[in-house]
């Protein structure tokens, strides 16, 4: 009979936890990439998640929560939304002070989110050197926002906040292109509100096309083509990145990207790459080249991605 030495034993218990980790992780992933998050449908292992997060987040950072506990805010964001305040460090690791005022950021967060499709509202991910990284959906058109704020007008009992400052119905056309941009402006309005209490500077936007249109509406629109240049105060890049072109297929093909190549020719497909020179000058990048496809095309969720530099 054959006894292992400690070492050893020791080296197939680091093996062993090592194995069950990647298990988990592979198991993490398959999850992540087969499975649409809602805030309403939480299940154990979601609320095992959401709190291991948390843990993983106090470690290195001080944070305040935005409150979405059952989707009120957004049905497809975290019902605890992390707002990472500053890292932390051993001096003040039991101290905290917060940076923002979190009631007024929740109240920008309630009235920007319509601005935005799905409601999916600039949302902070990433602290970089205490600059943060944001995402949020595309710009909602005229089609989703009347839609949605007549929905919550309906189910508040006619109280609801986008349309209390509305003026009477028009009536001829020039009257609805007029209430129209009203609605643009107070939306919108509260969006660039929310952007500018975060000192958003810069706006990545991954649109392959400037609008994105459905049944001949326009569903989606984005900041470089909004008509009123409501946001003309920020740097605008145009970035464009396919990726949520392929989710259907990708889910048909039994979740293998192998072959989704994109096609960069097709009549849609209208926005132009464009970032500033300033960026760019000193990086001896051949951006002629960025539609030039990998075997792999990779997935992307076709959002604007914002930071504040």
């Amino acid at each position: 009979m054959m006894a292992a030495s400690p070492s050893a034993a020791g080296g197939f218990a680091i093996s062993g936890l090592s194995v069950r980790k990647s298990e988990e992780i592979a198991d993490l992933i398959d999850l992540f990439s087969k499975t649409q998050y809602r805030a309403k449908e939480v299940t154990p292992r979601v609320e095992m998640m959401e709190k291991r997060c948390l843990e993983l987040f106090a470690r290195d950072y001080k944070y305040s929560i935005i409150s979405n506990s059952n989707g009120e805010v957004c049905g497809h964001y975290p019902r605890q939304i992390v707002f990472l305040e500053y890292e932390s460090t051993e001096v003040d690791r039991d101290r905290f002070e917060s940076t923002v005022q979190i009631t007024k950021l929740q109240d920008l967060v309630n009235r920007s989110k319509m601005a935005r499709c799905r409601g999916r509202f600039v949302c902070p991910v990433i602290l970089y050197n205490g600059k943060h990284i944001c995402r949020s959906a595309t710009l909602a058109g005229w089609g989703e926002l009347y839609g949605r704020t007549g929905y919550n007008y309906i189910f508040s009992g006619g109280s609801d906040d986008t349309w209390t400052e509305s003026e009477e119905v028009p009536e001829d056309d020039g009257a609805v292109r007029n209430g129209e941009s009203q609605l643009f402006d107070k939306v919108r309005g509260h969006d660039i509100k929310l952007l500018r209490y975060l000192s958003v500077r810069y706006i990545c936007d991954l649109m392959v096309e400037n609008k994105k249109v459905k049944f001949g509406l326009n569903v989606t629109s984005s900041e470089k083509v909004d008509k009123a240049q409501r946001y003309a105060d920020f740097t605008l890049l145009s970035v464009p990145y396919p990726g949520c072109e392929f989710f259907k297929d990708y889910k048909d093909k039994d979740y293998t990207a192998e072959g989704l190549v994109f096609n960069w020719n097709q009549d849609y497909v209208d926005a132009p790459l464009t970032i500033p020179v300033r960026f760019t000058q000193n990086l001896n990048i051949d951006w002629t080249q960025y539609q030039v496809s990998s075997p792999h095309a990779l997935l992307w969720s076709g959002f604007s991605c914002l930071s504040f530099l």
